[in-house]
């Protein structure tokens, strides 16, 4: 009989130690790793997204990492599949599972779960399509629909506005009315999550340095090399350190000003974070970073 698999949480601010701390954790307990980072999905995107090492990623099997490229789509429904299919892995290899990374939403979404969709036929889909070939009128339906719904979505955003017609078209009921009649079911229940707790200052002095680094690194090449391959367009393009890149190279910013406008971003994303994860998890471990590790090994040994 196959020993049950054990599986935690380690999330954190961004630059607080948390890939480094999860490949302690998993050498120690036999487990392989679940990325959930928003940036590192994406192949190609890897100064950006301060991506483990290659000899990091070799040290302990990491999932989640270069997954997609970044003119691709990514949502938390993806992101649940790969879940799922990685337990079943962990489950035949006898691993356990170590979840780290910083966009805590997708932990959120493992533990809430997601709704089930209405059946989609082949012609749904077909005709949704053809409906599509004009977004805005889409978008003005679904608004005129279920208005407290769509106004969290653009009127660009055409995945999203897909995704509502379809659930609209298969059931006929609104998304709203839909996800009333269909709550969502939990995906992972009784996870033991750690949250790394760091001060503000010490945080803001390594993210500083880090910004550095991917500099040093080659983080202007990266961005340079992304825009000429996927362009603009795709929403991974949009994230902190690209954006700023792309300024300095359009002569709006010097490098200084490029450096520190990355380091005030992404403190202001590191606040975020740590509000998200103090306010939107119950039962959770808070200790500084050099502390933790012997916390989980305790409670996991």
């Amino acid at each position: 009989m196959k020993k049950e698999i054990k599986q935690l949480a380690i999330i954190g601010p961004t630059a607080s130690g948390k890939s480094d701390l999860a490949i302690k954790v998993a050498l120690k307990i036999n487990a392989y790793i679940l990325s959930i980072d928003s940036l590192s999905i994406y192949k190609e995107i890897d100064i950006v997204s301060a991506k483990p090492s290659k000899e990091e990623l070799e040290s302990v099997e990491h999932f989640g990492i270069n997954v997609l490229y970044p003119n691709e789509h990514f949502s938390v429904d993806i992101f649940i599949y790969l879940y799922k299919e990685l337990l079943a892995r962990c489950k035949k290899d006898s691993k356990n599972l170590v979840i780290v990374g910083g966009t805590s939403f997708y932990l959120k979404s493992l533990i809430q779960g997601l709704s089930d969709i209405p059946l989609i036929t082949e012609k749904i889909s077909k005709d949704v399509k053809e409906e599509l070939t004009n977004v805005q009128n889409c978008y003005k339906l679904l608004k005129e629909l279920d208005p407290n719904y769509m106004k969290n979505i653009d009127k660009n955003d055409s995945y999203r506005i897909e995704k509502a017609l379809l659930i609209y078209r298969a059931s006929n009921l609104s998304p709203t009315e839909w996800f009333k009649l269909n709550p969502p079911k939990p995906i992972i229940e009784n996870l033991d999550i750690f949250n790394i707790d760091v001060d503000r200052d010490l945080l803001r002095k390594r993210i500083a340095l880090r910004t550095k680094k991917m500099l040093d690194a080659g983080l202007i090449d990266e961005v340079c090399y992304l825009e000429q391959k996927y362009t603009r367009l795709p929403h991974s393009m949009r994230s902190i350190g690209i954006v700023e890149v792309l300024e300095f190279l359009d002569g709006l910013a010097d490098k200084d000003e490029m450096l520190e406008k990355i380091s005030i971003h992404t403190g202001q994303l590191a606040k975020r974070q740590q509000t998200f994860n103090k306010t939107q998890f119950t039962d959770i471990t808070n200790a500084p970073l050099e502390e933790l590790e012997e916390l989980i090994l305790k409670r996991f040994n």
